[in-house]
C-alpha cells in the first residue's frame, strides 16, 4: 500500500447521501478485505478453470495439464506489446512538453471532485480513440491532477482513469468488431465478414458510448469521499521523475557525443514517421497496438531529443512491467483450457439456450461478462465465444453486428471487476489493486442499465 491511510471503514450511512454512496462504500470495504493480489487472483482462476473443465467437460486432468502447459507461453508476443504500451506511454508522458500540456489541462479542475470528473472524462475520450493510449495517458494524467489539486483522493483519481477504460470497445481500436471485419478471422467461414458500419458506427453503439462518456464522470464525482475520508497520496509517488537530459562538458568523448546526438534520434523518428505515413496511406485510419506503440516511441524520441535521453526515460518506465510479465502467461493458460476443453462454449450455451431473438444480445452480453473473468481479452473473447454466439445469432435471426458488439460490451464492462487491465495503470500510479477496485466495481453496477437498454431496445 503506497498511500498514507488507515483501512477503509466498514459501510455506514453518509451524511452527504446520494444513491451511489452506500454502494461505493460497501464495495470498497469488501474489496479491501477480500480481493487478493492480481497474481493470486490469476492463480485462483487457473485452479477454478482446471476444476470446472475437469468436472463439466470430457477433458481429463492429463489433457488439461497439457492444454495449460501448451498455452502458457501463447501470449508472449502480446505480453511484450503490453509492456511496450506501458513503457512507451510512460516515457512519452514523462517528457517535459507532455508534462506541461497535462499540467495546463489538469489546472482546469479547481476541486478534488472536479479532478476525478476531469480524469474520467479524459480517459473515456482517449480510450475511444485508442485503448492502449487511453489506458496509459489516463493514469499519467491522474497523477498530474493529484499534483495540481490539493486534498485529492489518489485512489479515486487512479480508479477514475481505469473506469474511463469502459468505453474502449465502442471506439476505433475495438478488437472484436475490427477482427469481425477482417478477412481470415475465425468466424468468416461461418457468418461472413461483419463491416464496422454494422458494429462501431451504429446508432446504438454511438448512444452507449456517449452515455458512458457522460455518466462515468458523474459516477466518479458521486463517489468522491468526504474531506475527512480522503486518502492522501505519498508525496514520493508524485515527485517528478528526474530529467533525462544530459549536458556534456567540453571534454566529452566521441562516444558520449554520439549517444547524446539529436541527429540519430531524429533519423529513427523520420523512419518511423515514414512508415506510419505509408501504413495509413495504404490502410486508412488503421490504429492497432503496434502502430500506437510506434507512434508513442517516435513521439517520445522527438520530445526527449536524444536516443540516450529516451533510453533513460524507458528505464524509469520499465520498473512497472513486472506484473505484466508474471501474470499474462497464467491468463494464456486459462484461455487455452477454456477454449480447447469446451468450457467456454458450455458457459456460453447456458445463456444462449434460453434466449430468443429479443433477449439474445443481452444474454450474450452477460455470458461475455462471465467469460471475461477467465479470458480478459477482446480478441480472446472472439475466439472463445464467437463459434457459439454467432451461429446461434444467425439461427435466431439476430443482427450479427449487435451479437458481435454484445460480446465486446461484456468484455469491457466486466473489466471493472477483473484487475488484468488495471496493471499498467497501477504500475504507473504505484498503487495496489485493492486501492481502486471497489470504485471500479461500483461503476460496474451503476452502468449495467446502459448496456442492457442499448442492447435490448
Amino acid at each position: 500500500m503506497s498511500v498514507t491511510t488507515a483501512p477503509p471503514p466498514a459501510p455506514e450511512t453518509s451524511a452527504r447521501f446520494n444513491p451511489i454512496t452506500p454502494i461505493s462504500r460497501a464495495l470498497t470495504w469488501l474489496v479491501s478485505r477480500y480481493l487478493p493480489d492480481p497474481l493470486i487472483f490469476a492463480i485462483i482462476l487457473t485452479v477454478l478453470t482446471f476444476g470446472f473443465a475437469w468436472w463439466l467437460t470430457p477433458s481429463g486432468p492429463v489433457d488439461l495439464v497439457r492444454m495449460w502447459g501448451n498455452g502458457f507461453w501463447n501470449l508472449l508476443a502480446f505480453s511484450m506489446q503490453m509492456a511496450l504500451v506501458l513503457v512507451t506511454g510512460h516515457a512519452l508522458a514523462s517528457s517535459e512538453p507532455v508534462r506541461n500540456v497535462m499540467g495546463r489541462v489538469a489546472s482546469i479542475a479547481r476541486t478534488p471532485a472536479q479532478g476525478v470528473m476531469l480524469v474520467c472524462f479524459a480517459a473515456a475520450v482517449t480510450n475511444v480513440v485508442n485503448w492502449g493510449f487511453g489506458l496509459v495517458v489516463g493514469a499519467m494524467f491522474a497523477r498530474e491532477v493529484a499534483r495540481r489539486v490539493p486534498k485529492s483522493d489518489y485512489r479515486l483519481l487512479i480508479a477514475s482513469a481505469y473506469i474511463g477504460f469502459m468505453t474502449w470497445h465502442g471506439g476505433f481500436s475495438a478488437s472484436v468488431p475490427l477482427v469481425a471485419a477482417t478477412k481470415g478471422n475465425p468466424m468468416e467461414k461461418t457468418v461472413g465478414l461483419i463491416p464496422i458500419s454494422d458494429t462501431i458506427f451504429t446508432t446504438y453503439n454511438v448512444g452507449i458510448t456517449l452515455a458512458l462518456i457522460v455518466v462515468l464522470p458523474l459516477i466518479c464525482w458521486m463517489m468522491h469521499p468526504k474531506p475527512h475520508e480522503v486518502v492522501a497520496v505519498d508525496p514520493a509517488l508524485l515527485k517528478p521523475e528526474p530529467s533525462t537530459k544530459r549536458v556534456l562538458g567540453p571534454d566529452a568523448s566521441p562516444a558520449e557525443k554520439l549517444e547524446e546526438s539529436r541527429i540519430l534520434g531524429f533519423v529513427v523518428a523520420a523512419l518511423g514517421i515514414g512508415y506510419l505515413f505509408l501504413h495509413f496511406q495504404a490502410k486508412g485510419f488503421d490504429l492497432n497496438i503496434n502502430t500506437v506503440n510506434l507512434i508513442m516511441l517516435v513521439a517520445g524520441l522527438i520530445l526527449h531529443g536524444t536516443p540516450m535521453a529516451y533510453a533513460r526515460a524507458v528505464a524509469n518506465a520499465a520498473r512497472g512491467t513486472a506484473g505484466i510479465m508474471v501474470q499474462f502467461p497464467f491468463y494464456a493458460g486459462i484461455q487455452i483450457m477454456m477454449e480447447h476443453s469446451g468450457l467456454g462454449g458450455l458457459i456460453t450455451n447456458l445463456f444462449v439456450d434460453i434466449a430468443n431473438k429479443e433477449t439474445f444480445p443481452v444474454l450474450a452480453f452477460l455470458s461475455s461478462g462471465l467469460i471475461n473473468f477467465a479470458v480478459p481479452s477482446g480478441g480472446g473473447h472472439w475466439v472463445v465465444q464467437g463459434p457459439f454466439i454467432m451461429p446461434a445469432a444467425q439461427q435466431l435471426g439476430v443482427d450479427l453486428g449487435k451479437a458481435a458488439m454484445a460480446i465486446a460490451y461484456g468484455e469491457e464492462w466486466m473489466n471493472m471487476a477483473q484487475p488484468f487491465w488495471a496493471l499498467p495503470a497501477l504500475a504507473i500510479a504505484g498503487l495496489g489493486v485493492r486501492d481502486i477496485m471497489g470504485y471500479c466495481a461500483t461503476a460496474l453496477v451503476i452502468t449495467l442499465p446502459i448496456f442492457l437498454i442499448g442492447l435490448y431496445f
